[in-house]
C-alpha cells in the first residue's frame, strides 16, 4: 500500500493544480488507474452552501407514486470514500495490495472547511501507520450506509436487532456476530452499535484539496486545521525553489528551528496580531521533518498566518527590497536565506519595530 496523502495544493488561478492531480497524483503517487476503478476516486468541489450533512450524509424527503412522503438517506462524499476504502480493504486477497482511495476536494477554501469536516476533523491526524490516530463515532444512519456500502445485505431480524449477510454469502447474522470482519477495519460493535470512538481514516484513504491562494479571505481556514494537512505550493510560471542547503531536519535541528522562529515571531509582536496563537509547536509538522515540508507548510503558514498583515519583518530579516518580496513564490524561494537568517539570530539584536 501507498502511504496515504493528506495534501492541499494552492497557488493562483489557472496554475493547474486540478491536473497534477488528475495526471500526476492520482495515477502515479497512489496508483489509481481512474479509468479502471472510478469508484476508488470521489471527486466534490466545496462552495458557500455546502454543508456537513453533504460531506457525511443527510435524509432526504422523498414524495412515492401514491403520494406518500418517505426519507432515503444519501451518504455525503466523505462517507462515500470512506466506505469504499473499507471495502477495498475487506476485498483485499492475500498477498494483494490495499487498492487506494482518492476523495479530492476542489476549492477547499470556497466553502467553510471547520463547519464542512465537523467531527471528521479529528481524523486528519495521522500516525506513522496511516491510520487516523484519534477515532469518532456514528451516528445510527451513517453506520448503517457503510454497513450498506461496504457489502452488507439487511435480511431479516433477531430478537430487536436486524439480522446481515456480508456479500450475500452464509447465514444472515447480527452486526455483532460479524465481528471478525469489522476488526479488519478496527471497529468494533455490540448490539448494534459502535463501542466508543472507533471509526478512523485507514491508510489507503487519501484527501487532496485544491485552493486559489487569491480566494483565501473567502473562508477562514484557522490554524489547527492547516497544521493537518501537507501543502504544496503551485507557481504561475512553473519554477521551483532551489535546492535545500539545510537537508531534513533531525530531532534537534526542528526544535531548535521551532524554538528560534517563536522567538522571532515574539520580537515581531507590533506587527502580529493575536500572538499567543501563531507561535509554532514541535508538531506542526510530524517526522520527518523535509525540505518540501518547511518550503510549503511552514513558510505558507509565516506567510499566509503569521505575517499576512505585515511582511515588513520577513523584508528586514531577508535583507531584501520589499519590492522583492510580494509573493509567496518569491519568499519560498529564499527559503535557504531564511533558514539560515532565523538560525543565526542576528535579528535578536534588532532594537525598533522595523
Amino acid at each position: 500500500m501507498k502511504s496515504p496523502i493528506q495534501k492541499i495544493l494552492f497557488g493562483s488561478p489557472g496554475t493547474g493544480k486540478s491536473h497534477r492531480i488528475k495526471s500526476e497524483i492520482i495515477p502515479n503517487d497512489l496508483g489509481i488507474d481512474e479509468s479502471q476503478t472510478p469508484e476508488n476516486v470521489i471527486k466534490t468541489v466545496f462552495h458557500p452552501e455546502y454543508t456537513y450533512s453533504d460531506f457525511m450524509g443527510k435524509l432526504v424527503p422523498l414524495t412515492t407514486l401514491d403520494r406518500k412522503v418517505e426519507y432515503k438517506f444519501y451518504e455525503g462524499h466523505f462517507l462515500k470514500a470512506l466506505a469504499q476504502a473499507y471495502k477495498n480493504i475487506l476485498s483485499t486477497q492475500d498477498g494483494e495490495e490495499v487498492k487506494n482511495v482518492a476523495l479530492v476536494i476542489d476549492e477547499i477554501n470556497r466553502g467553510n472547511s471547520s463547519a464542512i469536516f465537523g467531527t471528521v476533523f479529528q481524523l486528519l491526524d495521522r500516525n506513522e501507520n496511516g491510520w487516523s490516530d484519534y477515532g469518532i463515532n456514528l451516528s445510527d444512519l451513517e453506520l448503517r450506509s457503510i454497513v450498506s456500502l461496504i457489502g452488507f445485505n439487511h435480511s431479516g431480524t433477531e430478537g430487536d436487532l436486524p439480522t446481515y449477510k456480508y456479500e450475500g454469502k452464509g447465514h444472515a447474522k447480527t452486526l455483532e456476530k460479524h465481528q471478525d470482519i469489522f476488526s479488519e477495519l478496527r471497529i468494533a460493535i455490540k448490539n448494534d452499535k459502535i463501542i466508543g470512538s472507533c471509526i478512523r481514516i485507514p491508510p489507503n484513504l487519501s484527501i487532496i484539496g485544491t485552493m486559489n491562494t487569491s480566494d483565501n479571505s473567502i473562508y477562514f481556514m484557522d490554524s489547527a486545521f492547516k497544521r493537518r494537512w501537507n501543502w504544496e505550493f503551485v507557481n504561475w510560471d512553473k519554477t521551483h525553489p532551489p535546492d535545500a542547503d539545510y537537508g531534513e531536519l533531525d530531532e534537534t535541528q526542528w526544535e531548535t528551528l521551532i524554538k528560534n522562529i517563536n522567538e522571532f515571531i515574539k520580537k515581531q509582536h507590533d506587527s502580529i496580531r493575536g500572538i499567543e496563537d501563531k507561535q509554532i509547536g514541535y508538531y506542526f509538522i510530524k517526522p520527518p521533518v523535509t525540505t518540501e515540508n518547511i518550503q510549503n507548510k511552514l513558510m505558507f503558514f509565516l506567510w499566509d498566518s503569521v505575517f499576512n498583515r505585515d511582511k515588513q519583518p520577513l523584508v528586514r530579516l531577508l535583507d531584501v527590497e520589499r519590492n522583492d518580496l510580494v509573493t509567496f513564490g518569491d519568499f519560498t524561494k529564499l527559503h535557504n536565506k531564511f533558514i539560515t537568517k532565523i538560525n543565526a539570530g542576528e535579528w535578536r539584536e534588532w532594537r525598533t519595530k522595523p
